[in-house]
């Protein structure tokens, strides 16, 4: 209980009671704030920068959750059945998940730099020299190339959690299914995605609340440019906050920054509870 006091309430009531209040530099720490109500939650609301940064935060997190997930599953199925060098390919995987979210984004930052990155030599090498681009520092490309990293650090989690699921399924219904004749397309989709569902559901909704609120990864490959094409909602956040020194707005924001985790973090929850009893009258 002092834990949570500690580190979860007080920091959420602290943000709260800072949301409230118009706060000035100088008075963070010290001095009188004027309560303003919820003056600050309309700036923000009427901020078109905020807006701007929720539909990049939309693309991104959809954009990295279809990817991540459909590449998970297809990994998930291959490593479903042992092969030659399969848990050291599984191992090797794992890296991109384990390494630390700066360094993804730095190695990315440089595969992707448009004078020496590995990516355009690798075109050039392979004869395809007309493709190569600035890829982050154009505005048309430099989404594309953070959710692109994106989709590497997430795609080994979602093929761990897929696996484990895949492994609780009773291999007698693969074997009764061809028995009666079900191909591997058929036993697919009428056993291997029903049973798949719950577990499913759980990898996007885990998704969800980690990817709608990255912030180091954009942070350290574009820095939110050019031209806001990457300020997705954590670097608005940030930006208010240590930018501008408007820290009332900028808890706000943190706040509603919040919203999209913590309705998907209720519904898990909730979802597990269910599970839960229904397991327990089964």
């Amino acid at each position: 209980m002092t834990f949570l006091a500690v580190f979860l309430a007080y920091p959420l009531f602290y943000n709260v009671r800072t949301s409230v209040h118009d706060v000035r530099l100088s008075q963070l720490l010290g001095g009188s704030w004027q309560f303003n109500g919820l003056d600050n939650y309309r700036a923000v609301l009427d901020d078109p920068a905020f807006w701007h940064s929720v539909r990049l935060s939309v693309v991104f997190t959809l954009g990295s959750l279809v990817f991540q997930f459909s590449i998970g599953f297809a990994l998930a199925l291959l490593f479903a059945r042992p092969f030659p060098l399969g848990g050291l390919l599984r191992s090797l995987l794992l890296v991109a998940w384990l390494l630390p979210p700066v360094v993804s984004g730095t190695l990315f930052r440089w595969l992707l730099d448009a004078e020496s990155g590995a990516y355009n030599a690798l075109l050039e090498a392979v004869g395809l020299g007309s493709l190569s681009h600035d890829w982050l520092t154009d505005p048309s490309t430099s989404l594309a190339g953070v959710v692109f990293a994106n989709i590497w650090v997430g795609v080994p989690f979602n093929m761990l959690l897929l696996l484990v699921g895949l492994h609780t399924i009773d291999p007698q219904l693969y074997e009764a299914a061809a028995i009666d004749g079900a191909g591997p397309w058929q036993r697919f989709r009428r056993i291997t995605l029903p049973l798949m569902r719950p577990v499913s559901v759980t990898v996007l909704l885990l998704g969800l609340i980690y990817t709608f609120k990255v912030f180091d990864t954009v942070f350290v490959m574009t820095g939110g440019g050019p031209v806001d094409s990457t300020r997705v909602l954590s670097l608005y956040v940030y930006e208010v906050f240590f930018r501008f020194f408007r820290f009332g707005q900028g808890a706000a924001a943190g706040l509603l920054l919040l919203v999209v985790p913590l309705l998907a973090g209720v519904f898990y929850v909730r979802r597990l509870r269910r599970e839960e009893t229904t397991g327990g009258a089964a």
